[in-house]
């Protein structure tokens, strides 16, 4: 059963509320040692990070008195991607911060800094903060619009029972993350281990055009323009793949797309294969993913180049790990896409994309571990929705009223 919790506004709960500045603009400068400057890219994870800090000298620091970070304080982020949060752990040094970064100091007897750091995921407190931004073009949030936050707030005791719970059930989905992320670099070593270095091993370098079949149209964009308008797009019918398929390096459905049987047999030529390689040239460029056997009559928009392989000369998991891992090829993309006003690519720079080519037998070998590291990813990739929906559930409760 629900109660009804008490709601207090975030600033009656504080006793400062503020932010940094960036020395630079005050006429001070960075240092190569000296107190941490903290910018938004060093919150993430919940947690405070000593990557790519930056450093000011004890005379700065003292004069952005303000700003000065100390162990236990609560830091969100307010400008550019909100809502990244941390509590500073009690052995960290005294730090300093831009103004991206808000600071928030309270009274830890009525409100447990664990339980405000669970909150701030909630939707609740997320539909207060998107309500609260101040331009649609660069999120960002005040001072005083953090105040206006309204937190639910239990008694202490069920605030620490709150946090305990839902650190729990964060943990477990973490740590299936984190299996999956191992599975990958596993992978990626077995793959540079084997393919790393093509010319010690004498292997011949090709192109991607040239590993692909040798029919017409084994390697295609979408159709363009009028060809395909956002207003031909219906509810159910032949599906239309696009970025969102492949965003995260494996295939993957995302936002349904749909065109009637009718206007298929016009764009018929853009049909995608089981066991093609997609690759997105618009956009987030260079992302990639292996299309599933049991895929559904579907096509492919313009933003992705879609590639039909000789399986004689290359197979999918081999290219499909060659775009991901190897340098040469990651150098490659990074080249031919510097200097564009907007990033992508283009099928001419796809097709020059240098492959080498690799002896069948070792590239059978190698597709033979991936698919059994890739069968074991999406096992644990299910378990680790579950485990987010747990959370989900856990939390939706908790911050009603009902754990």
């Amino acid at each position: 059963m629900s109660k009804l919790l008490t709601r207090r506004k975030l600033g009656e709960l504080c006793s400062v509320v503020t932010k940094g500045t960036t020395p630079t603009s005050l006429g001070m400068a960075f240092e190569d040692e000296g107190v941490p400057f903290l910018r938004i890219q060093n919150l993430f994870g919940s947690s405070v990070h000593l990557k790519d800090i930056l450093y000011i000298s004890e005379d700065t620091h003292n004069a952005l008195n303000r700003s000065k970070i100390m162990a236990g304080d609560f830091l969100i982020t307010i400008a550019g991607t909100i809502g990244r949060v941390a509590i500073v752990p009690d052995d960290f040094p005294e730090a300093n911060c831009n103004q991206a970064v808000a600071i928030l100091r309270f009274d830890k007897s009525k409100l447990f800094p664990r339980y405000l750091l669970h909150w701030l995921t909630t939707n609740d407190a997320l539909q207060q903060i998107s309500g609260k931004k101040v331009t649609a073009t660069i999120s960002n949030l005040s001072l005083g619009q953090i105040k206006e936050l309204e937190i639910p707030l239990p008694p202490l005791d069920e605030q620490e029972h709150i946090a305990a719970i839902l650190d729990k059930a964060d943990a477990i989905r973490r740590k299936r993350q984190q299996a999956i992320q191992l599975a990958d670099d596993f992978l990626r070593s077995v793959f540079l281990d084997m393919f790393g270095d093509p010319e010690t091993k004498g292997w011949e370098i090709t192109t991607v055009e040239k590993v692909a079949e040798s029919t017409k149209g084994s390697m295609r964009t979408g159709p363009f323009g009028s060809q395909l308008l956002h207003s031909e797009f219906v509810e159910k019918g032949i599906a239309v793949l696009g970025i969102d398929n492949a965003v995260e390096n494996k295939f993957k459905w995302g936002k349904q797309r749909f065109i009637t049987e009718e206007k298929y047999q016009q764009l018929k030529r853009y049909t995608v294969k089981p066991d093609d390689v997609i690759i997105t040239i618009m956009g987030t460029c260079g992302r990639c993913a292996v299309v599933p056997e049991d895929i559904p009559t579907s096509i492919n928009t313009k933003h992705i180049c879609c590639i039909t392989l000789d399986k004689d000369k290359c197979l999918s998991s081999f290219l499909h790990s060659y775009f991901l891992y190897h340098p040469d090829c990651q150098k490659y993309l990074a080249t031919n896409t510097k200097g564009a006003i907007m990033a992508g690519l283009n099928m001419g720079i796809v097709k020059g994309i240098p492959v080498p080519l690799v002896p069948l037998n070792l590239q059978v070998k190698y597709d033979s571990m991936a698919r059994r590291l890739n069968g074991l990813s999406k096992e644990l990739s299910e378990h680790k929705e579950s485990g987010n929906s747990l959370f989900n559930s856990l939390s939706q409760k908790a911050f009603a009223g009902e754990l």
